[in-house]
């Protein structure tokens, strides 16, 4: 088929009855489908049931050590844990926190914790500068980018390629703007695109030179282990902070919400020995320990790192299919076109989608009007403006195989119409 640019004027409002006529037939349909978020399913939330199993009225409740899980204590996490989730990030145990059952909450308690108070280094609270920036390679996560917005924090928008952000962007900004104060990063199996930071650009990360002394890299590793169609392996971020001379510049993020349970898992903080220590002392002006049994159960229910793996298998086995269906349906209907391109993952929740600039909004308008429900256009960037108005998030975890087939019809279909729309306007 033509690609819609190559068409006559003639063809094009031909093209857009056929495609209102089908759009129409979805809308009768009734649908009622949510894609907003990348939620697991219940076929993958079923993995982890018999975790709820592994501590009784009868259970020993203590960890490693003898530390009574039950009690009071333990500021940074039973031993027991750290030495899991030490593991999965590949650190030292006195670089690892674990921090109540979810890693965005933290994220968000350390930059209100560093605008009230500074960091390690600071010379002054960041709320104390006359402005605070933070870089933010796009498409990026959401949620990132409203903590930063709620506390009035100004973002940059930084361009990402298949291996990373815009180094030589990064590298220039930080240099010379010492209100500056950091960047997030997903730097494995990024969100949205899925791609995985090449050790080029992470060396190049842990080398900055930034104005700001105290400069954070904000690394949220959610989805060290979320493999669907193979491994792709990271450098390690802490390692390469180290050997660059850096080791305080970074703080890491992760979580276990996506392989058990989604809000009752457990989040855990990597950092330099003297980031951990200063983050201890901080945290014990706001707590006096965690949920340790909740710990406890994940550490029993996992046991180490190679239960982790073969758990994540079972999640890529259930996902892969899905991610199938949304590639072939988009490669069947759409490759060619001129209506847009996506991003094959490798791994995470996310498939991105890049509109015919203009469209991303119509698009996804149009698919709440037949009943999908889809991220907004724009989320993935500061303040909701995508600059050209061509960024779809596509989260198909959740729907079964069945309504991910239907929502994808709606979906492709949405993308042809506004397409038309956007080439027969121009």
């Amino acid at each position: 088929m033509k690609p819609f640019n190559a068409m006559s004027k003639e063809e094009l409002s031909k093209e857009k009855e056929a495609l209102s006529a089908a759009f129409a037939a979805h809308k009768a349909k009734g649908l009622s489908l949510n894609m907003a978020r990348g939620k697991p399913s219940n076929e993958q939330i079923a993995l982890s049931m018999s975790m709820l199993d592994v501590l009784t009225s009868s259970s020993n409740c203590n960890a490693e050590g003898g530390a009574d899980c039950r009690n009071y204590g333990e500021l940074t996490g039973i031993v027991d844990a750290k030495k899991l989730f030490s593991a999965y990030l590949d650190v030292a145990l006195d670089e690892i926190i674990i921090v109540g059952s979810t890693s965005l909450t933290f994220m968000y308690d350390c930059m209100a914790r560093a605008m009230l108070t500074g960091v390690l280094g600071s010379e002054r609270p960041w709320m104390k500068e006359e402005t605070v920036k933070f870089l933010c390679p796009v498409p990026g996560y959401d949620r990132h980018f409203s903590i930063c917005q709620f506390l009035g924090i100004e973002m940059v928008n930084i361009p990402t390629a298949n291996d990373g952000p815009d180094m030589d962007m990064i590298e220039k900004l930080v240099a010379s703007d010492p209100q500056i104060k950091g960047m997030w990063c997903v730097p494995k199996y990024s969100n949205p695109s899925g791609i995985t930071y090449s050790d080029k650009v992470i060396r190049r990360l842990a080398a900055l030179k930034p104005a700001a002394k105290d400069f954070r890299v904000f690394c949220d590793n959610a989805y060290a282990v979320h493999e669907v169609y193979g491994d792709v392996p990271l450098l390690n971020p802490l390692a390469a902070f180290k050997e660059a001379g850096n080791p305080n510049m970074l703080y890491m993020f992760g979580s276990v919400n996506k392989m058990t349970f989604p809000g009752a898992g457990v989040g855990f903080f990597a950092a330099s020995k003297e980031n951990i220590a200063f983050t201890t002392q901080q945290l014990s002006m706001q707590a006096i320990g965690w949920d340790k049994l909740n710990m406890l159960r994940h550490v029993r229910f996992f046991k180490d790192i190679n239960g982790i793996r073969a758990h994540m298998k079972k999640h890529a086995a259930l996902l892969r299919p899905k991610f199938d269906a949304v590639l072939q349906k988009m490669e069947t209907e759409l490759a060619g076109r001129g209506a847009g391109e996506w991003i094959k993952p490798d791994g995470g929740y996310f498939i991105t989608f890049f509109a015919h600039s203009g469209c991303a909004k119509r698009i996804v308008s149009l698919c709440k009007e037949a009943g999908v429900i889809m991220t907004d256009a724009g989320a993935m960037y500061p303040y909701g403006k995508d600059p050209n108005d061509s960024c779809i998030r596509i989260a198909p975890s959740f729907p079964s195989l069945t309504d991910l087939g239907a929502a994808m019809e709606v979906f492709c279909t949405a993308v042809k119409l506004a397409t038309v729309e956007r080439v027969l306007a121009s």
